[in-house]
């Protein structure tokens, strides 16, 4: 996988003033750093790479000559382009009519530059390829945390934590369970970008948690203490007297863990009439109904052109 872009890192384009990159990285760096972030095993990698983008775009001239192409994203040397007539008097294998024979093409590239730094008299070594997987994650595990395992192309399998709170679409950084290096290199890194999946009751807003409670007749008009499910398992609510549809109650705490705390769960009420007649309620609601004359319309009406 290709370096990664220190424009992209802090979140800007080529076009960006020198202003524009000072600003972004103090952002980021506020908000990444590892010392507010303790229980997110990346914060570390993330801040690293903020870092080192700054320092490679904070200077001009250094910033030219990588938009000119002259080093890369680490301020190394980028060497200069190559063809294979380059090569034409390095030992090592030879082209026959049908090309290297039985060769794959990424051995015949590595097998050159191992046989050019021989003979410069230092071996050739590179990192390994960064391998990207994408891996589904309960609702219920991304939001407390949990471990999860991933089956390799060799069929071996990969032990992968999920830190508290995980968002989908985030990407998690394996260091050394990519690729092989060459030459002695170290391995790559596995990128494995997670898609959480969705939850029948609870929906995620942030950190905050949204769920909808059906509430019977005689609980809305008479309030009640009710169970509801949260994240860390049922609590007790109360239903304040006269709550109607779509009130919504907070229950602090009881979100997702954030980097200021937990956040809160927040309960929309729903009433739910009986789907079963009943002789008796129905007795009193007509009665009830003939010596009212309340109407929550009123005002919605009163405000329609005639």
């Amino acid at each position: 996988m290709a370096e990664m872009d220190p424009y992209q890192v802090l979140g800007l384009t080529r076009s960006a003033s020198q202003a524009d990159i000072k600003k972004a990285y103090r952002r980021l760096a506020r908000t990444s750093h590892p010392d507010i972030n303790p229980d997110d095993p990346d914060a570390e990698d993330r801040f690293v790479r903020i870092t080192a983008a700054h320092d490679l775009l904070k200077d001009p001239k250094t910033r030219a000559r990588f938009d000119a192409g002259e080093i890369d994203a680490t301020g190394q040397e980028k060497p200069q382009r190559r063809y294979y007539r380059d090569f034409a008097d390095a030992e090592g294998p030879r082209p026959s009519a049908g090309g290297f024979d039985g060769m794959d093409p990424d051995d015949i590239f590595a097998e050159i530059f191992r046989q050019r730094g021989a003979g410069s008299g230092r071996d050739f070594s590179a990192r390994g390829r960064d391998i990207a997987y994408t891996l589904d994650v309960s609702f219920l595990d991304a939001a407390r945390g949990s471990t999860s395992r991933i089956t390799l192309p060799d069929g071996g399998n990969l032990d992968v934590t999920i830190p508290v709170g995980l968002r989908d679409g985030q990407t998690l950084r394996l260091r050394g369970k990519g690729g092989e290096g060459l030459g002695g290199g170290p391995r790559g890194d596995a990128q494995i970008t997670v898609r959480v999946l969705p939850h029948p009751l609870f929906n995620r807003d942030g950190d905050t948690i949204r769920i909808t409670l059906p509430i019977t007749f005689d609980e809305a008009i008479l309030g009640a203490r009710v169970e509801v499910p949260t994240l860390q398992g049922n609590v007790t609510l109360t239903i304040p007297k006269g709550s109607s549809s779509g009130k919504v109650l907070r229950l602090r705490g009881r979100g997702v863990e954030g980097r200021d705390g937990p956040g809160d769960q927040l309960v929309e009420l729903r009433v739910v009439v009986p789907t079963a007649e009943d002789e008796a309620l129905t007795a009193f609601l007509e009665t009830w109904r003939k010596d009212r004359d309340d109407n929550p319309r009123k005002l919605l009406l009163e405000g329609m052109p005639r």
